[in-house]
């Protein structure tokens, strides 16, 4: 089955809060080589202006993900996870992320794009804190290759 064209301007259901632990922040920060201090040690946060540990940029990836999950699960989509590759990432930020923020995501499918026989599906996390505040927008480019024949 093609992906399905009428993904395009669907909007998926919030996701559940992920809390943003310490921990989880350190180890992505040492899994990406981020070691500014401000990722891994409070004080140093809390020296530049934050109440806990700055997660890493491409942190926002971990949160975006578990929107990614619901597209992916949704019956009628026509992507197949062992045909997509990962084509592109960006982040929007209002504010950075840190440790203690409880964060949901509701995922935005903008554009369906046919390119040879592939499909580019490009969607966006819209990524607020407990008090509803923006904190990131990730979009992402899903490259969804065509069924073997």
């Amino acid at each position: 089955m093609p992906v399905n064209p009428q993904l395009v301007e669907r909007e998926f259901p919030p996701t559940a809060p992920y809390l943003v632990g310490r921990e989880k922040v350190r180890e992505f920060a040492r899994a990406v080589f981020a070691d500014a201090p401000q990722h891994h040690d409070p004080a140093a946060a809390r020296a530049l202006g934050y109440a806990d540990v700055v997660a890493p940029p491409t942190f926002a990836m971990v949160v975006q993900d578990l929107t990614l999950q619901l597209l992916l699960a949704e019956p009628d989509s026509g992507i197949v996870l062992s045909r997509v590759l990962h084509g592109e990432q960006r982040f929007r930020y209002t504010r950075p992320i840190v440790a203690g923020d409880e964060l949901t995501a509701t995922l935005h499918v903008r554009t369906i794009r046919a390119v040879g026989g592939n499909a580019m599906v490009t969607s966006d996390a819209d990524i607020v804190d407990a008090s509803g505040a923006h904190v990131v927008t990730a979009t992402s480019v899903l490259v969804v290759g065509e069924e073997a024949a």
